[in-house]
C-alpha cells in the first residue's frame, strides 16, 4: 500500500503543481484546512478520471501555438503549448481512489456511488444495498439531515433518479427501478433537487400517480422553467427540471446549451441561495453527462461538460472565500468511462487539439437532428458529408488543407470508414459481429465514426464503449481538506466525511 500512496501521491502533485492557474474564480480565503466542516459541496464528475480532466484542461489552453495544419518547434516559449488550470487544480490537496465494487473492477455508477456515500461495497447496477439485496445502507446525505439537521441538495445534469443522483436518498436492488427511486427521492424530504427529468414519473405503464405530483403534495415548488426556479428563494423547497431537455430527458450537453439556457453553474448558484443557513448544508452535484459522452467516445462533448462542471465548482469556490472556516469542497469522480487515451499511434507524439474545435454540436445532438433524418429520407452520402463538414470540420479528400498534423481533410481510409458507416446506418442495421461491435458499440455507425476520426485527428483516442478500472481524483479544499490526501479506496470518501462532521453510522 505504501507503493500506491507514493504513486498517488506523485499524480496529484504532478496534477496540481504543474499548472499555471489560470481558473477564473480565485480562492482568496485562507487554505489552513482548519475548522469544522458546516457546508459541504461534493462534485461528482461521472466518468471522469484523469484523461478526462486532462483533456479538458489542454482544450482550453493551447497547443502548439494554437495553430492546425502545422507541427511548429519554436525557440519562442510563448509558442510552447500551455494548459489552462481547471477551478479546482487551485486546491491545496489531491488524491487518488479506486473504484472497484463487489462485482467488477471496472464497475458501475450505482455501485461506486454507494461506496461514496456510504462507505459501503455493493454489486454494479445496486443503489445503497448489500450483496444480498436484502440490507439497506443509509447515505452520508440522510444522515447529516437526521442527525445534523443539515439541508440537502441534488443537483445532476442527467435525470434526478439516475444511479449517482439516487445513491444519495434511494435503497433499490436495481438502478432501474426508476418510479420506486422516485417515490424515495419525495420520501427523502431533502430541500432541493435540479437537474434533468424524472425517469418514468408515473411507473411503466403509467398508471400511477406521478412524483411531480407526490413532490408537490409533499411540499416542493415543481418548477419546468427557469422563470420559476429563478424566482425560488431561501428556505423553499424545490424540485427543478430544466426548461430545455435533451436525450433522454437530459440537461443539454454544454457545447449545445444555448444562450440564456441554464447551466450546471447556474443551478449550483441557486441551489446555495435555496440551501444557505445557519445550521449547515449538504450539496451533491453531478457532471453526469461527462459519463454519457465518453460512452459514445465524443471527446468534444467531455471536454465541454467537464469544463462546465469546473465552472460549477468556481460557486462553491466563492462560498468557501465567504466560510473557509465552515466549508469543505470536494471534486472527484465514480469511475472513469471509455477509457480515453491523450496521445495516438498516428499523431505520434502530438496534439492538435485545435480540430476539435470543427465540432458544433454532440454526437446525441447530430443523432437526433440529423441522422433520424437521413435514415427517414434515404438522404445521400454527398449531402450527409456536406452536413459533416459544416458540424464537424471534416472536409473531403483534395479539398484546401491537409489531412495530417491536425489538418481535417478526410484521407481515402478515413473516408471510406465513414461511408462504410453511413450505409449501415441508413439501413436501419442494428447488429453487430465482433468486429462491428468493436468499432460502433450500440451506437449510431454514422455518429460515432465521424467523433473516432475526429478524435483520431486531435491525437485523442478511446479502447472502449463502456466503463474501465482506472482511479479517479478526489481534489479537497477547505475544513478537513487533508483527510483526502494519497491513495485510498472510494468507500474512504465516505468514512473521511462521516468522521470530519462526526455523523455516526446507523
Amino acid at each position: 500500500m505504501k507503493k500506491l500512496e507514493k504513486t498517488a501521491l506523485v499524480l496529484a502533485t504532478l496534477l496540481v503543481a504543474s499548472a499555471s492557474l489560470h481558473a477564473e474564480a480565485k480562492i482568496t480565503a485562507p487554505v489552513t484546512g482548519k475548522g469544522t466542516p458546516k457546508y459541504m459541496f461534493v462534485f461528482v464528475g461521472d466518468g471522469m478520471s484523469y484523461p478526462q480532466i486532462q483533456s479538458a484542461a489542454y482544450y482550453a489552453g493551447k497547443d502548439a501555438a494554437g495553430i492546425v495544419d502545422v507541427v511548429k518547434k519554436s525557440e519562442n516559449p510563448s509558442d510552447s503549448p500551455e494548459m489552462k488550470a481547471l477551478s479546482f487544480y487551485q486546491f491545496p490537496v489531491a488524491g487518488s481512489a479506486s473504484t472497484y465494487d463487489a462485482t467488477s473492477f471496472a464497475p458501475d455508477s450505482a455501485s461506486t456511488a454507494t461506496s461514496i456515500f456510504t462507505g459501503y461495497k455493493t454489486h454494479s447496477s445496486s443503489i445503497n444495498v448489500d450483496i444480498t439485496k436484502k440490507i439497506k445502507y443509509r447515505t452520508i446525505a440522510e444522515q447529516l439531515r437526521d442527525q445534523k439537521k443539515y439541508k440537502i441538495g441534488v443537483i445532476s445534469t442527467v435525470n434526478l433518479n439516475h444511479a449517482t443522483p439516487a445513491a444519495t436518498y434511494a435503497h433499490q436492488a436495481s438502478r432501474k427501478s426508476n418510479y420506486p427511486i422516485g417515490l424515495e427521492l419525495v420520501e427523502s424530504n431533502f430541500d432541493y433537487f435540479a437537474g434533468g427529468a424524472l425517469m418514468e414519473p408515473q411507473d411503466k405503464n403509467k398508471d400511477k400517480t406521478s412524483i411531480y405530483e407526490l413532490a408537490k403534495q409533499a411540499g416542493y415548488k415543481v418548477c419546468f422553467d427557469q422563470k420559476s426556479a429563478d424566482a425560488l428563494k431561501n428556505g423553499d423547497k424545490a424540485l427543478v427540471v430544466a426548461e430545455t431537455l435533451a436525450d433522454s430527458d437530459s440537461m443539454s450537453y454544454d457545447n449545445d446549451r444555448k444562450d440564456g439556457e441554464w447551466s450546471l453553474r447556474d443551478y449550483v448558484r441557486k441551489g446555495i441561495e435555496v440551501l444557505d443557513n445557519k445550521t449547515g448544508f449538504f450539496m451533491m452535484v453531478e457532471g453526469g453527462k461527462v459519463d454519457w459522452a465518453c460512452h459514445a467516445n465524443d471527446a468534444r462533448s467531455s471536454i465541454a461538460d467537464t469544463l462546465a462542471l469546473s465552472e460549477a465548482v468556481e460557486e462553491a469556490i466563492s462560498f468557501y472565500n465567504k466560510h473557509p472556516k465552515e466549508t469543505l469542497i470536494l471534486v472527484t469522480a465514480d469511475h472513469e468511462t471509455g477509457g480515453l487515451t491523450i496521445g495516438y499511434a498516428g499523431t505520434d507524439y502530438n496534439l492538435f487539439l485545435r480540430t476539435l474545435d470543427g465540432q458544433k454540436i454532440s454526437y446525441a445532438k447530430f443523432d437526433s437532428d440529423y441522422v433520424s433524418s437521413y435514415k427517414k429520407n434515404g438522404t445521400s452520402f454527398d449531402d450527409v458529408m456536406k452536413d459533416v463538414e459544416a458540424l464537424f470540420g471534416l472536409k473531403m479528400p483534395g479539398s484546401n488543407g491537409s489531412d495530417t498534423n491536425g489538418g481535417l481533410v478526410l484521407t481515402d481510409y478515413e473516408l471510406g470508414r465513414i461511408k462504410t458507416a453511413y450505409e449501415k446506418t441508413i439501413r436501419g442495421d442494428k447488429s453487430r459481429n465482433q468486429q462491428e461491435y468493436d468499432l460502433y458499440g450500440t451506437y449510431e455507425p454514422l455518429t460515432i465514426t465521424i467523433t473516432h476520426v475526429l478524435n483520431a485527428k486531435s491525437g485523442l483516442g478511446w479502447t472502449s464503449n463502456s466503463h474501465t478500472g482506472l482511479p479517479v481524483p478526489v481534489f479537497a479544499l477547505g475544513a478537513g481538506q487533508e483527510e483526502f490526501k494519497g491513495f485510498y479506496d472510494n468507500t474512504e470518501i465516505y468514512k473521511k466525511v462521516a468522521k470530519l462532521t462526526k455523523v455516526v453510522k446507523d
